[in-house]
């Protein structure tokens, strides 16, 4: 066992009653408002100001105007964001739920910084330019460093503070090689120095048909994963007499946030904490019940990851801040606190 569930983890997760089930279904029926708004916001806001009626236009037409393109790239922008938040979410939340571990999260975890380093090596070294070549190294590298923390953090005697502390070393060392890598070489200083603290700025067409695929296998998965987690978080025992696969389980969730994590990370650059945040907000008002963590994480990721972006546009106009550097500041003060509640982490 990692930690202790709470009390109220300890029981099979019952039905919920009507009104309750009735609330949640309501509260992700304006979460999904809520995706819509900030979607067209991030639409109609960027680092260059635009009349709404030029971007009202851009939305239907393509005329080929300045305006037009803009407006269609800030679509490509949206897209990759919707997609990229989602995927970071759910990750987050099943690795929360898998290791019973409230501190887990692709980017504390190290996965993050796996993948970003096999892609900087793919770039770097091998000459890969397409994101169709280096995506395969982006899961690898997801993959290896998930074992390794694993390993490092006790297998399975470990615990949420040994498997935090294992991800942290992991991902000093790997960012620490991503910045030699960046200082000795020029040419991939130029390729990857946005690229490294997370950017949605260079969005495509292109690189959002190539990783839909992935992302959306990655988040069948997950979401197919509720129960299963469920009963797992009642303890093994329990989970077993109640029918569910551990082995299967635990490699299904493993595989579901690597590719996610992977994905994302080889679409945008490494993006922290949003796994972090949104769970734990979600987890704060439909309790501990997967089958609804799930669907909202999937939705109010996107909701953070985006609101994140269109605050770095405006924020540094006529220039902009990356979206990995405004989700970093906004969870830094978010871990901390988390940290220091004596029921998130046994010290």
């Amino acid at each position: 066992m990692l930690v202790d569930s709470p009390p109220e983890q300890r029981a099979e997760t019952a039905p919920a009653p009507p009104t309750r089930r009735a609330i949640r279904t309501l509260g992700l029926l304006l979460s999904v408002g809520l995706l819509v708004l900030v979607a067209l916001a991030s639409i109609a806001i960027g680092a260059k100001a635009l009349p709404l009626d030029q971007v009202w236009h851009g939305l239907f037409h393509d005329s080929g105007t300045y305006s037009d393109v803009v407006v269609g790239d800030r679509i490509s922008r949206t897209v990759l964001g919707l997609l990229v938040g989602a995927a970071l979410g759910l990750s987050g939340a099943v690795l929360q739920a898998l290791t019973r571990n409230p501190l887990a999260d692709p980017g504390l975890l190290g996965i993050n910084a796996g993948a970003s380093a096999a892609v900087v090596t793919a770039i770097t070294f091998f000459g890969v330019t397409s994101l169709s070549g280096y995506v395969w190294f982006a899961f690898g590298g997801a993959a290896a460093v998930g074992a390794l923390v694993w390993f490092l953090g006790g297998s399975r005697g470990a615990t949420p503070v040994r498997i935090a502390l294992a991800g942290t070393a992991i991902s000093a060392a790997l960012y620490g090689y991503l910045q030699a890598v960046m200082i000795t070489d020029d040419a991939a200083l130029g390729k990857m120095r946005f690229w490294t603290v997370g950017s949605l700025a260079s969005a495509t067409d292109s690189t959002i048909r190539q990783v839909a695929p992935f992302l959306a296998v990655g988040t069948l998965v997950a979401l197919a994963l509720a129960r299963p987690l469920n009963a797992m978080a009642m303890g093994d025992d329990t989970a077993r007499a109640l029918g569910a696969h551990l082995n299967r389980t635990r490699a299904l969730s493993m595989a579901a946030a690597t590719v996610l994590c992977g994905a994302a990370t080889a679409a945008c650059g490494p993006i922290v904490f949003v796994g972090l945040m949104v769970p734990h907000v979600v987890r704060s008002f439909t309790g501990p019940d997967l089958r609804w963590i799930l669907p909202y994480a999937t939705v109010l990721s996107p909701v953070l990851l985006l609101g994140a972006d269109v605050l770095g546009r405006m924020a540094a106009r006529p220039a902009e801040l990356q979206v990995g550097i405004v989700t970093a500041i906004l969870g830094g003060p978010v871990f901390i606190f988390l940290v220091r509640r004596r029921r998130t982490a046994q010290l």
